[in-house]
């Protein structure tokens, strides 16, 4: 049976063209900085974002983690949203690498506004409260449904940043979805952000590997902490290469992930077991069941045909596109998902 993969964009295989360049890529020692390949993907993936310097770092998490701890001290606080990444999903990461507190803003599907924002700063002189030191942002937003910041929208966040002094840090794990759905540039995400963790591992399929972004004075003091964390990497010119590639031959064809996505959206809309979706802005999409299907039934009965989802709460599903979904599996997904609705089951 062939499987259709919908759990995340993180499971994509490398495709024949990246294979080719990891084979091929030029390596060195890169905790002594000489392997050519990560050098040269560091350089990349800055100039594109119009930042200083970049770090190559296994995971997602372990950039955000880092830039967390450059941009706070014990006794400081960081603000983000309620669902964002750094507080839901990467282990209390903050409380245990940075000793630091968080304000929880409960936004709207993932995005804060700038007067959520400054409504969280504390007031400086007041010794009760940690000290603000630091706002994070997430594009896109995993727990909304893949919204994402418009350029306007960090903006305004960033000017309230820089009236109270704070740092600004955006958790970008699916930022070129971001831009393929806003039409943004990448270039003026560095006008904004003191640091950027750029993700190469979900939609442009790259096997491992983030790229965390800053002025050289950040970077060099996140190259410390990611020494700490374990973070050097020696060889990592095999994984650079690929990611290189991912950033030369997958950012365009972002846009049909989307369109995959709407329609899943369109899909799902017209059956009898879903009470709503999410509206789909990028690659995610995320619906809650009615009493027809629990969303443990729901997920089993795809697996049957062959269809991978995850369970993403009570009644909750989310499906995820990507450059593995082609587009014999997609129309297959459709098929199952309108033959559900005839054979509906009770819920476990």
């Amino acid at each position: 049976m062939q499987i259709t993969d919908l759990r995340s964009d993180t499971v994509t295989k490398p495709t024949p063209g990246m294979l080719q360049a990891m084979f091929s890529a030029e390596v060195g020692d890169d905790v002594y900085g000489e392997d050519a390949s990560v050098n040269a993907l560091e350089s990349k993936t800055a100039a594109l974002f119009g930042m200083e310097a970049g770090l190559f770092c296994p995971s997602g998490t372990m950039t955000n983690q880092i830039a967390i701890k450059v941009h706070t001290q014990p006794l400081t606080e960081v603000i983000c949203d309620i669902t964002a990444h750094i507080y839901q999903y990467e282990g209390g990461g903050i409380a245990f690498n940075s000793a630091a507190s968080m304000a929880l803003v409960h936004g709207t599907r993932g995005k804060m506004t700038p007067q959520q924002v400054e409504a969280h700063i504390r007031p400086p002189d007041n010794i009760h409260f940690p000290e603000t030191k630091l706002v994070a942002l997430e594009n896109t937003c995993n727990k909304g449904g893949g919204t994402y910041y418009s350029i306007e929208e960090i903006a305004a966040i960033s000017r309230v940043c820089r009236r109270h002094q704070l740092a600004l840090h955006l958790d970008g794990a699916r930022v070129f979805n971001a831009l393929a759905a806003s039409g943004d540039s990448a270039q003026d995400y560095g006008r904004y952000f003191d640091s950027i963790s750029v993700c190469l591992s979900k939609g442009l399929g790259a096997p491992v590997g983030s790229v965390l972004l800053g002025s050289s004075g950040f970077v060099n003091r996140a190259r410390r902490v990611r020494k700490v964390l374990g973070g050097g990497m020696r060889q990592a010119g095999y994984l650079a290469a690929a990611c290189i590639y991912a950033l030369d031959h997958h950012v365009e064809r972002l846009q049909e992930d989307h369109r995959k996505a709407k329609e899943l959206e369109a899909a799902l809309l017209q059956t009898d077991y879903v009470e709503s979706v999410l509206p789909v802005e990028t690659n995610i999409v995320i619906f809650r069941l009615n009493a027809v299907y629990s969303d443990k039934a729901f997920v089993d009965a795809l697996a049957s045909k062959g269809i991978r989802a995850a369970s993403f709460g009570p009644q909750m599903v989310r499906f995820v596109t990507h450059l593995d979904v082609t587009e014999q599996m997609l129309q297959h997904t459709l098929q199952v998902l309108q033959a559900l609705s005839r054979t509906p089951v009770t819920t476990a």
